[in-house]
């Protein structure tokens, strides 16, 4: 919050992850950006997660400011201190959450109480709503995020009178917090609201469907993504949920951290009026992954799944390499997929590197060192990887949904005519396109002066938090009157 601001109102996020704290995927990345982009639009903002096993000792010393003595099976207290900048609320309810492993499984898979441990957070939010904190804050708005917080906006409702209001954020609708119909007493929901136009889903119970009937409004990470999520192909059986409360529906984009993901900032700087120096990067990119690439050198920063189209890649990625391409690959997942990268790169030797695993700093590098950032994704409900391209002049190609289709301008003749492409798009996501994509990427670099202008015009693309903070902050002003 700038020095002298008015407070607008405040609001409890309530997530699962949250940079730097713990991070999974990108729902970190934005629960951690939200404070201050909102700070800067006069909302304050605290952020409830679990205090995991990890996190424990973060919370040393931190303040007790809310506790409940029958959470799901033991007791749970929050503890209220500062991370980074932001006002963090970590629930430290050690039978939950002090455990090995990840936040939402260990060793043997998915924890099978994951159904109480989140709708613990979600009970938790939706009293200090209601009631505040010890320390005399309660908030204006609640702000859930994906399926671990979806039952709080349903306690909030199904509770006494507030006169809180609920936003739910869907960033992946393809996970949807399910349990058993069993399971409502034990979840504290009421018996009367089993019914399909309210908690019952399939015969069963989803966190993120009782948040998504509840809430009094519903965002997700994109305005193509949120007109996706009502049709069957995207919507995952949730299609018809949404589409019932269509009216109190936005999209608003993601943002990055442009300090953090910034060319002048990296080892071998360089920014929009010396983008020659950019050539820097490639050369120690091209040495880190041992590779002599002719001509464009694209990368591949992804999970490594059929939803991010990795699996398209075998099939297009021999035309491109004869043509003079080369790729360079940072990331994990399945491991026939992971198969499939280590065959490219032996395959074509010097041409095609792979490292499984992710790591922060090479991850700079490719960036800044790459031409061109490959997303064949078949659904993405915003995207950062392309963001990062933009920012650093590294061509995005990707497909035509969610959220990558209203960030990147395509370099068809009308936006190449108009001077304002910023890389190249297309569908549907099958080989048949993606491979025309890559030809056309050729085509792009081959032409010295048409590849700097598409890759000034990148650079020159918002990518920051500017405005989805204010479409945030214009929502939480509708919503708290």
């Amino acid at each position: 919050m700038r020095d002298g601001m008015e407070i607008r109102g405040r609001v409890l996020s309530v997530a699962s992850e949250c940079v730097p704290l713990l991070k999974t995927g990108g729902l970190a990345d934005v629960v951690g950006a939200l404070p201050a982009a909102l700070a800067a639009e006069g909302w304050q903002m605290r952020v409830l997660m679990p205090a995991y096993r990890s996190l424990r000792g973060r919370a040393e010393g931190w303040a007790e400011v809310f506790r409940e003595p029958d959470l799901f099976g033991g007791e749970g207290r929050v503890l209220a201190g500062e991370v980074a900048g932001n006002a963090m609320l970590l629930l430290d309810a050690p039978h939950l959450y002090d455990r090995d492993g990840g936040p939402y499984s260990g060793p043997g898979g998915d924890w099978t109480d994951n159904a109480q441990r989140f709708a613990a957070l979600s009970w938790v939010a939706a009293r200090i709503a209601r009631e505040g904190l010890a320390d005399g804050w309660r908030p204006d708005l609640l702000h859930a995020h994906d399926w671990q917080g979806g039952f709080a906006p349903a306690y909030l409702a199904y509770g006494p009178p507030t006169d809180v209001k609920s936003v739910i954020t869907v960033h992946n609708i393809a996970f949807q917090g399910w349990a058993p119909a069993s399971m409502l007493g034990a979840l504290r929901l009421p018996y009367e609201e089993f019914h399909a136009e309210a908690l019952e889903y399939f015969g069963g119970l989803s966190s993120l469907k009782a948040g998504l009937v509840t809430a009094d409004a519903i965002t997700t990470v994109s305005p193509t993504y949120a007109a996706e999520l009502m049709r069957p192909e995207f919507g995952m059986g949730l299609q018809g949920v949404i589409a019932a409360r269509a009216d109190r529906v936005s999209g608003i984009l993601n943002g990055v951290d442009t300090a953090v993901w910034s060319p002048e900032a990296e080892e071998r700087p360089y920014a929009l009026r010396s983008l020659k120096r950019k050539a820097e990067s490639r050369a120690a990119l091209c040495t880190a992954f041992t590779l002599d690439v002719p001509g464009p050198l694209a990368i591949v920063v992804s999970r490594l799944t059929d939803q991010k189209g990795i699996d398209l890649i075998p099939s297009v990625l021999p035309d491109f390499i004869a043509a003079g391409g080369g790729l360079a690959v940072l990331g994990s997942g399945d491991p026939a997929l992971e198969g499939a990268m280590r065959a490219l790169e032996m395959r074509f030797p010097g041409r095609v590197g792979v490292r499984i695993g992710y790591d922060e700093g090479l991850s700079h590098l490719m960036f800044a060192g790459a031409d061109a950032v490959l997303v064949p994704s078949r659904f993405e409900p915003c995207g950062l990887t392309q963001m990062y391209g933009l920012r650093y002049g590294t061509l995005p190609v990707v497909a035509a949904v969610g959220g990558l289709a209203d960030t990147v301008i395509t370099a068809n003749p009308a936006g190449l005519a108009a001077g304002v492409a910023t890389g190249i798009t297309f569908h549907p996501t099958d080989a048949a396109a993606f491979g025309q994509a890559l030809r056309q990427l050729l085509a792009l670099y081959a032409d010295p002066v048409q590849w700097g202008q598409v890759q000034r015009n990148a650079m020159k693309h918002p990518v920051g938090w500017e405005s989805s903070a204010a479409a945030y902050a214009a929502l939480y002003a509708r919503l708290a009157g």
